[in-house]
């Protein structure tokens, strides 16, 4: 399985490119292949933090 987020350039998602999870950045390639599966996007906002928030 390959992790797309390893051709980010996002600091957000890049955190997240050596995940087991086939995550894909968000594209149209993304969409297309959602409606090929007939699967649901699940979306990430984006929330992260630091050792010192929690």
């Amino acid at each position: 399985m390959a992790n797309r987020l390893v051709q980010t350039t996002s600091p957000y998602l890049l955190q997240h490119a050596d995940n087991p999870v086939d995550w894909w950045p968000w594209s149209p390639e993304a969409f297309e292949e959602a409606r090929k599966r007939d699967v649901p996007v699940l979306l990430s906002v984006g929330y992260a933090s630091c050792h010192w928030c929690q």
